[in-house]
């Protein structure tokens, strides 16, 4: 498999970035409280900018992501001391059925087959486990300028159903952030963060 964020990865942590991901994070703490024995997988982990923020309050994270080069960054990153697992590859790499809480960010856009992503999800969360995903409202394609991307975003009505059919119950979702860019030269568009809180039934 190419790996798209090989030339991106050493500079990823923008400041950008790490507000985006802060924001993500302070939103995530809003919503829910985190629970020290609590095992989670995050998808789309990329350098950890949300996942390491988060390590301290669980008992353990995974740290999903398709970029050897994103999971090298991130691997760089830990002390040697975390209680941590690296998986390279699809979501579906991760076989066991011990999961207490899935969060992601900005991730969810690049997964082609949501039912099956969605469906995965509910084989490796444990029964009242809970899945975040913060990302982008539906969009012109600009955001990743006009690349080929699975989603240019996401209607929430349709994605909370997607949710539902998988056996999870929405608890929340709502527009939280608002993402300023200039994808078209000249042009400042304004682009909308969701916050989408499940609960597995």
């Amino acid at each position: 498999m190419t790996d798209h964020f090989a030339h991106r990865a050493a500079d990823w942590d923008q400041p950008s970035k790490i507000k985006m991901t802060d924001k993500f994070v302070e939103e995530l703490l809003l919503n829910l409280d985190l629970k020290s024995d609590w095992k989670a997988l995050e998808i789309g982990a990329g350098t950890g900018l949300v996942g390491l923020k988060l390590l301290p309050l669980l008992k353990t994270v995974v740290f999903e992501d398709t970029s050897p080069a994103m999971l090298e960054v991130l691997k760089s990153k830990l002390k040697g001391d975390e209680l941590v697992e690296l998986v390279q590859g699809e979501i579906f790499e991760y076989q066991k059925q011990d999961i207490d809480l899935v969060f992601s960010c900005m991730a969810f856009h690049h997964i082609p087959d949501l039912d099956k992503a969605l469906s995965h999800l509910a084989s490796v969360t444990k029964k009242n486990a809970y899945v975040v995903i913060g990302d982008l409202i539906e969009e012109d394609g600009s955001f990743h300028r006009f690349e080929p991307i699975p989603h240019k975003g996401f209607n929430l009505k349709a994605l909370s159903g997607k949710f539902k059919t998988a056996g999870f119950e929405v608890k929340n979702a709502y527009i939280y952030d608002t993402l300023e860019r200039e994808r078209i030269e000249g042009k400042i568009s304004a682009y909308e963060q969701f916050i989408l809180i499940a609960q597995k039934i």
